[in-house]
């Protein structure tokens, strides 16, 4: 059903000229989508705590379920969008999505315990995050358009403009509507998932199956380069979410300063400086080498994250936190860029292999940060042991380089 559901809106695109601007601005949509889903209930964490009386805890539960379900729907979408197809599945994904986004104005009050109606909320819209994120950069992938690296990194930037746009619209509407009407928030910004999903029943899309003769999943799996880039993955996720998952409850409770001040100058500022590294990366891309600014980028968040963490100075610890958002700007997608380059005709299993690795060090960061940190008062302690993905990063990112160069040589050998 869904197969015919997929052919019959991809005949109802084409009775205009399919434009491929069009597919790259519907998944950017798709990415705002996955912005509110990471960054609008975090901004809520310590109003939850006085209005719910739900624990750090707790919070750190709907953390780790977002992302633990992501971690499941990354493994499953390749075998269902084989049946689905594209556009059905990427359609689905913002279903799953606006459900999430929209039931979180009202799960909580008509459930007998609030917990679980935010945990009914956050399944749906990491269902939908999900699939966008194993659906999306194979379809940016193959959109025929020049600078590759730089339109994927472009695509990913409009996830940092979301959280930017989200944080700054939340902290509008508190000021002015109060933040006891958090739940009419919430409902204003299912709209965006709603939006992307129409946009996708109308814009071509192709797959790398269509642009390309799909690469054996075996072959890749024997490349120590797959498992390589896997780690890189894991490790570009757990630095970006660790700071970013905690940094306004960081900012409000651990710093002391005002929620206003700490969201803008915490995880809005974080976004600001990850869109703006992800907009200069994406324009460069072509003309530097990637694995050198991934390199240069892992140290600057290392000190960032150190920064973060010991500085006694709230500013300066905050500023840590904003320099951490332009350290890992370019990592997500110069590693998927990076395993294009070097794995010939990857397929769609592998970019779904890597969202799944990635999502994972999304979970375990994040975890690991309100595990160790016990209160909210002592998130520093956390973050401080965040140091140890971007470090991991510079090891694996030096074994890659390694091996690239290794097989050059032997491809120059075999030539001559």
């Amino acid at each position: 059903m869904l197969y015919n559901i997929n052919q019959h809106f991809y005949r109802r695109g084409n009775m205009k000229k399919g434009n491929y601007n069009h597919t790259l601005a519907a998944c950017c949509l798709a990415y705002l989508s996955q912005s509110v889903a990471s960054t609008f209930l975090p901004l809520l964490f310590v109003r939850f705590g006085s209005e719910f009386g739900l624990s750090i805890e707790s919070l750190t539960v709907l953390i780790t379920v977002t992302f633990f379900t992501q971690i499941f729907v990354d493994a499953a979408a390749p075998f269902i969008v084989r049946k689905t197809g594209y556009r059905a599945l990427t359609v689905t994904a913002t279903v799953f999505s606006f459900c999430g986004f929209a039931g979180l104005s009202f799960m909580a009050d008509i459930m007998p315990n609030p917990f679980f109606g935010f945990l009914i909320c956050t399944v749906l819209y990491a269902i939908g995050s999900g699939l966008i994120e194993v659906l999306i950069t194979p379809i940016v992938e193959s959109c025929p358009t020049q600078k590759k690296a730089g339109m994927m990194a472009f695509v990913h930037s409009s996830y940092c403009a979301g959280c930017v746009a989200v944080v700054l619209l939340s902290t509008l509407f508190f000021k002015t509507a109060g933040i006891e009407n958090w739940r009419i928030l919430a409902l204003l910004f299912s709209a965006v998932p709603f939006t992307g999903g129409v946009c996708f029943c109308f814009v071509p899309i192709r797959t790398p199956e269509e642009e390309r003769k799909r690469g054996n999943v075996r072959d890749m799996v024997k490349n120590p380069l797959f498992w390589i880039f896997g780690i890189v993955m894991i490790c570009a996720g757990a630095s970006e979410l660790s700071m970013s998952q905690w940094a306004s409850a960081f900012a409000e409770a651990g710093l002391g300063v005002s929620k206003t001040t700490g969201d803008l100058l915490g995880p809005c500022a974080f976004a600001l400086l990850m869109f703006i590294g992800r907009i200069i990366y994406g324009k460069f891309s072509d003309k530097v080498n990637i694995m050198k600014i991934m390199l240069g980028c892992s140290v600057l968040c290392i000190l960032s994250y150190l920064i973060a963490s010991l500085s006694p100075n709230p500013i300066v610890a905050l500023g840590g936190c904003c320099l951490c958002g332009l350290a890992v700007a370019p990592m997500w997608p110069a590693t998927f860029s990076l395993s294009a380059r070097y794995m010939p005709n990857i397929s769609s299993v592998v970019y779904a292999a890597y969202a799944l690795l990635g999502d994972l060090g999304c979970t375990g960061g994040p975890t690991a940060v309100g595990m160790l940190s016990g209160s909210s008062s002592d998130i520093s302690r956390g973050l401080m042991f965040s140091v140890i993905f971007p470090a991991l990063l510079i090891l694996s990112l030096i074994a890659a380089s390694a091996v690239v160069k290794k097989n050059r040589s032997l491809h120059k050998t075999c030539t001559n």
